[in-house]
This record gives structure tokens, sequence and C-alpha cells, in this order.
């Protein structure tokens, strides 16, 4: 009989161990990116690229990038957009977002110093640039999420709020 008292109690911790990760799973914070879709599950470091001046510099002129991190360029309102890499020296995953953080285009491995315009389409909210290489073997694709709070309460991923 002493056991079965102690059912109750077990039954709870593994409720409340089993839970946390789920409920951290949709914490954010301003310097991480969280990715996922039925093939991939990815967190990046990033930095925030949210004006005009912050946008042009972009990752230009860095010889390298931890393979974690990336930036996030946020634009004021979806708009068409398009990148190149002159002065970029690490070749670039491209991943193009709505404003519901909806992926909705991945452009793959963009080339160093490379002037080609690179368009990521009409209603673009968010880019985010990641080490080139990444997407494709991590299984990011259109249709996937990312949780971060520029996206807000209405996006596909929300952040959980206090």
């Amino acid at each position: 009989m002493r056991h079965l008292s102690r059912v109750p109690t077990l039954l709870t911790a593994i409720f409340c161990v089993a839970a946390m990760p789920a409920l951290a799973q949709n914490t954010c914070r301003m310097d991480e990116v969280v990715i996922s879709g039925p093939e991939t599950q990815a967190r990046f470091s990033v930095e925030i690229a949210d004006d005009a001046g912050e946008r042009a510099l972009g990752l230009m002129n860095r010889p390298e990038m931890p393979r974690s991190h990336g930036m996030l360029f946020v634009y004021e309102k979806p708009q068409p957009v398009s990148f190149w890499m002159a002065n970029t020296l690490i070749p670039l995953d491209m991943i193009f977002v709505d404003q519901r953080g909806v992926v909705t285009r991945v452009h793959d491995e963009a080339v160093p110093l490379d002037r080609t315009p690179i368009a990521g389409g009409d209603a673009v909210y968010a880019v985010l640039e990641i080490n080139g290489g990444l997407a494709r073997a991590l299984g990011i694709r259109p249709g996937d999420h990312l949780r971060h709070p520029a996206f807000g309460a209405e996006a596909a991923d929300p952040c959980l709020t206090d």
C-alpha cells in the first residue's frame, strides 16, 4: 500500500518534466530564431537588422560566421525584396519569410561577392541568412515556421506570453 501512495506524486512529476520542454519550445528571445517543420527543428543565435542602415550592411566583410549563427533582417511591412552578395565573403543561405513567420522561399548557397540580385518575393517581411548549405542539410523548406518575437501574436508559431 505504501508504494501506491507514491503513484500520484510520481505521475505528477513525470507530467511536469514532460511538459517543460513543450513550454520551453515556445519561449522566445530577441537574439534567437527557432525553425520548425515536418523535417526540421533548428535554433540559431541571430543578430537583428531592422533598420535601413543595418539591412544595407548585413553580413558584409565578415570572413566567417559560427555554424549556429545568422542574421535576421526584419522589415516594417511585407514588401518585395532582393539581396546580393557584394562585399559578402562567405556563402549564405537566404530564407525568405512572410509576416506570420512562414518560410516562402529558400535560396541555397548564395555566391560570395556576386552582384546578381536574388529576389525573395513580393510580400517578404523577414529574411534569415545562415551559413551556405545549412538550409538543405537541416531540411529547411517553404512552409516551415520561424519563431521569433518579430512575428507577433498572429505568427504561425507564436511566442508564449506571460
